[in-house]
């Protein structure tokens, strides 16, 4: 059985597209990027150490499989996570604004004995954005909860002026790739 690590509605909804309907497994695990830590390498940790949490609290199941995933928008060398209040929300979207930035998402699939993973790397680049469009934005509440403080698959769609790689990666959960890793666990045909 298929379990997924994460709180995000939006890898669920994913994973149905699939035609799967994971478990789903609550975990607190820390996102903190170590001094020095490439932003490719701490995605994939990040993931892996998701879905290793998550397979601790399904052990009791042989057959359980635990996927775990993790995406960052980064510009540069710094990592944007999920924004702390409306200012940090404001403060990332100003600096997005005219750029092209990296979405990275790694996914790890783990079971008792074995373990796989993919990283899918998208290219994004925003419109140059005013004052008030991002105010606006942020009053939404759609920011929150979201690296880089938006979401594709919502009102910030209109920001996108170009985007080189996975839709469904930049939401959260890259189904290609996925899809690839599933076979490999026979969860899909």
């Amino acid at each position: 059985m298929l379990h997924l690590a994460s709180k995000s509605p939006r890898r669920l909804e994913l994973l149905r597209q699939l035609g799967l309907d994971p478990g789903l497994l609550d975990l607190d695990v820390p996102e903190q990027r170590q001094p020095g830590e490439p932003p490719e390498d701490y995605v994939s940790r990040v993931a892996r150490e998701k879905a290793g949490a998550g397979l601790l609290k399904v052990m009791s199941s042989p057959q359980a499989v635990v996927l775990g995933a993790d995406t960052e928008v980064v510009l540069g060398d710094t990592v944007y996570g999920k924004p702390t209040d409306a200012a940090d929300a404001a403060r990332m979207l100003a600096e997005l604004s005219g750029r092209t930035h990296r979405v990275i998402t790694c996914v790890w699939l783990v079971s008792a004995g074995r373990e796989e993973h993919a990283t899918s790397i998208s290219d994004v680049r925003f419109a140059e954005l005013t004052g008030p469009q991002i105010e606006a934005y942020v009053a939404s509440g759609e920011a929150f909860g979201k690296a880089g403080a938006y979401g594709i698959q919502g009102r910030a769609a209109a920001f996108i002026a170009h985007l080189s790689g996975s839709h469904s990666s930049v939401m959260g959960l890259p189904l290609h790739e996925t899809a690839v890793l599933l076979r490999k666990f026979q969860l899909l045909p």
